[in-house]
């Protein structure tokens, strides 16, 4: 498969990274918590016309949402770093079927949802057969956090073999220099692009 030149819009897919309600919407869990930042916020809008052009040719629409798995007591089952980083989560925070839990309105509904459990969508997740199921080769990548779930993501994508797109102004991070550090760091295994400039390709115009 070749990582460059024109992609096939039926072989490919949009994977967002964590665009859900408990990150990004004021009644969510990092929003109750003061957490949210509009560097983050803003990313949805922007990603959603490439979601819409590449759905429009025949591709598909991948959310992966981040997920804690409620515990017997209820409380959730949470890697003892995140716990630290983020003491205020806590029972029904990004829960499967809470409403902090669902990819944002702006981007209902995903043609498919994966439960994500760590910093890679392809870590003990479906994802990987959901896209050779399709015989997705290409991916474009939002979401966020750029330094996190989404650099991991990347080059998981690119240790399979999947070309990606990385969209520079559809993912985020909590510091902007965080992010620009991290989309040069990942410049060696993806191709990075603005939404605008995905969306003007010719495959998808």
């Amino acid at each position: 498969m070749s990582h460059d030149g024109p992609i096939d819009p039926a072989r490919t897919a949009v994977l967002t990274i964590d665009l859900q309600n408990d990150f990004l919407h004021p009644e969510g869990a990092y929003g109750r918590a003061g957490q949210t930042a509009p560097a983050l916020t803003e990313l949805p809008a922007r990603v959603a016309p490439v979601i819409e052009a590449v759905c429009a040719r025949g591709g598909a629409f991948v959310s992966a949402q981040f997920t804690l798995v409620p515990g017997p007591d209820g409380a959730p089952l949470i890697a003892p770093h995140l716990k630290a980083l983020r003491p205020f989560l806590g029972k029904g925070d990004f829960a499967p079927g809470a409403f902090g839990h669902a990819l944002v309105d702006t981007l209902q509904p995903a043609d498919y949802t994966v439960e994500k459990v760590a910093y890679s969508a392809f870590y003990q997740t479906r994802l990987e057969y959901i896209l050779r199921a399709l015989d997705i080769d290409t991916l474009i990548v939002g979401g966020i956090v750029t330094n996190g779930g989404v650099a991991t993501t990347v080059r998981d994508a690119h240790m399979r073999n999947f070309r990606t797109l990385l969209l520079s102004d559809g993912c985020g991070a909590f510091k902007p220099e965080v992010h620009d550090a991290t989309l040069t760091s990942l410049g060696s295994v993806t191709e990075i692009l603005t939404c605008a400039a995905a969306c003007a390709r010719p495959e998808l115009g």
